[in-house]
């Protein structure tokens, strides 16, 4: 079975060195691009796929929409969930990365940005309520809302997700396609290549990059390979 992982093409917000998190933006022109790129790749490289999974944020959806366009698979299932979202950066979001390491120092933001287990400062009441009240999380329990996350945690709830429903659709012998975001990716990644703590906190995920995964019956990696234009 063949698993292809896709991180969404640029955003606004990555246009503008902000933190991003759950904020809900559309991708920038280069992003287009780039999602109009990874999907001319799958289609030369000739890897069908079934099912297509992605998270509830525009900026994953509509490069899930440019890729299935340029492989012509428009057809196959799509299933969304918050869980393969971004992750959340609490107090952070919508602050100008540059700007927030002037502040509080660039190790510091570092820490935040790519440690495992330590999260940013929690987003205030405030802000989360107008988070809290998108229709799209109607059916997120409150206690199961984030104020913030790292990547341990959100690897927690990309767990679940993967082993339900991404696991179960390629040991049924489906090629699945999962267009999601560079820390809820890491996250599936840290599984498949049993990366440890210590050395995830370097991995870094291209923006419209297609990695596609060979895998056993096991679900064990035997080849990994990124596609790229060159």
């Amino acid at each position: 079975m063949k698993l292809t992982l896709i991180r969404h093409g640029q955003s606004e917000w990555n246009k503008l060195n902000l933190f991003t998190g759950w904020q809900d933006v559309d991708l920038s022109e280069e992003g287009v691009q780039e999602a109009i790129e990874a999907g001319k790749l799958l289609k030369a490289a000739d890897i069908p796929f079934e099912v297509a999974y992605s998270s509830v944020l525009t900026r994953a959806n509509k490069t899930l929409y440019h890729v299935l366009n340029q492989t012509d698979r428009a057809w196959v299932p799509i299933y969304k969930s918050w869980r393969l979202n971004e992750r959340h950066y609490g107090a952070l979001t919508g602050l100008n990365k540059a700007e927030t390491a002037a502040k509080y120092g660039d190790e510091q933001v570092h820490i935040w940005r790519r440690s495992y287990n330590v999260s940013p400062p929690e987003m205030d009441a405030a802000q989360a309520l107008a988070f809290k009240e998108d229709p799209r999380y109607a059916d997120l329990p409150n206690s199961e809302f984030p104020l913030t996350e790292n990547l341990e945690i959100t690897l927690e709830r990309v767990r679940p997700y993967w082993i339900d429903n991404i696991a179960r659709d390629l040991s049924y012998g489906k090629n699945v396609l999962v267009v999601a975001h560079g820390n809820s990716l890491r996250a599936l990644s840290k599984m498949l290549d049993n990366i440890s703590d210590e050395d995830i906190t370097s991995l870094e995920i291209a923006t419209g990059q297609p990695i596609v995964y060979d895998l056993d019956e096991d679900l064990n990696v035997v080849n990994k390979t990124i596609l790229t234009a060159e």
